[in-house]
């Protein structure tokens, strides 16, 4: 059973709690800056020639850590997946092949699922890069390369719950992937493809040309045209603006909701004798359809504009789009 909460335990209590592990884990992680040495760039070295990929391994807790330094790994640049020790000795050891490393885990440097692999991983003459808290340990004797990822004490009060050992682990993880992830020259494109399902991926992959309105979809009036008619175009098209373009199809201006209220503040102007080219906006904003969709969020966040023409080099209007398109492909 669980004891029972202690009610004089205050929520001051709790708090001084927290900020004391917080602490510890933190001085962990900087205590791993003296221990970045040749040692490490030996395992980035290692990492970076294996044509296999980067076996991750560990137990419990540690494999949890292992799973998501595989994870880290294999989104940035480094081809690895996480397997389970136990299971290893029961099949899966055929997984590794002899283009493999293995990046094995553990704080004790003695976990025996892992040490009952070694033979076998020396058979198939397998680097294995060893994050231990135990250098003299068993597996850091067998180990390719070292990583010493040990910790003065445990967040955990009683200095026994695997806390500040392992996130030292994981920082020491990320500085792994991060290292290589500079070395391979591995760009925000790169990251993209790794994740094309979430918000990151949408924003780098898609470009204004997968969600721009093209053809007739497109709103456009000419500059002698009246703005009762443009308004027409508007109101047909439902993008909150129409482009007035010139005989070639170039960009002359636009004509936004914000410029018919301007123009109606004017009381000269008359919606069945004015022209377009009279309350238009000259020269406007507007994107290149093979530009990134997020930039055209940046544009329109940094004009405070809802809707932009899409237009090439020469200036001949291609599409349009509007802060709603972005909406519904999640860019925004």
């Amino acid at each position: 059973m669980h004891p029972a909460p202690v009610a004089s335990f205050t929520d001051a209590d709790l708090l001084t709690s927290a900020r004391k592990a917080l602490t510890v884990e933190a001085k962990a992680v900087e205590a791993l800056l003296p221990k970045l040495d040749r040692s490490f760039a030996a395992a980035c070295r290692l990492c970076l020639s294996c044509t296999g990929r980067v076996v991750v391994t560990g137990m419990g807790k540690s494999g949890h850590i292992a799973g998501k330094i595989a994870a880290t790994l294999a989104s940035t640049g480094t081809p690895a997946f996480f397997l389970h020790p136990a299971e290893a000795g029961h099949g899966d050891l055929g997984m590794i092949t002899k283009s493999d490393i293995v990046l094995a885990i553990s704080n004790s440097g003695e976990t025996q699922e892992i040490v009952v692999l070694l033979p076998h991983l020396k058979r198939l003459g397998v680097p294995v890069i060893v994050m231990t808290g135990k250098s003299g340990s068993a597996l850091a004797k067998a180990a390719t390369v070292v990583l010493d990822v040990s910790v003065p004490e445990e967040a955990c009060p009683l200095n026994l719950a695997p806390t500040a050992s392992t996130t030292a682990t994981l920082a020491m993880g990320d500085a792994l992937a991060v290292a290589m992830l500079d070395a391979r020259g591995f760009t925000e494109k790169d990251f993209a493809h790794s994740h094309p399902g979430g918000s990151l991926g949408r924003r780098l992959l898609l470009h204004v040309e997968d969600l721009m309105h093209k053809g007739d979809d497109v709103p456009r009036v000419h500059a002698d045209t009246l703005l009762r008619d443009g308004l027409l175009e508007m109101s047909r098209k439902k993008l909150g603006m129409t482009v007035v373009v010139d005989a070639d199809d170039c960009i002359l201006g636009v004509f936004t909701d914000g410029d018919l209220r301007r123009a109606l503040d004017k009381t000269t102007v008359d919606v069945r004798t004015t022209l377009m080219k009279d309350v238009m906006t000259p020269n406007p904003k507007r994107i290149g359809p093979r530009e990134l969709a997020a930039e055209a969020v940046h544009l329109m966040e940094t004009f405070a504009i809802t809707a932009l023409p899409v237009a090439e080099a020469n200036g001949k209007l291609v599409g349009a789009l509007n802060v709603h398109d972005l909406f519904r492909a999640g860019v925004v």
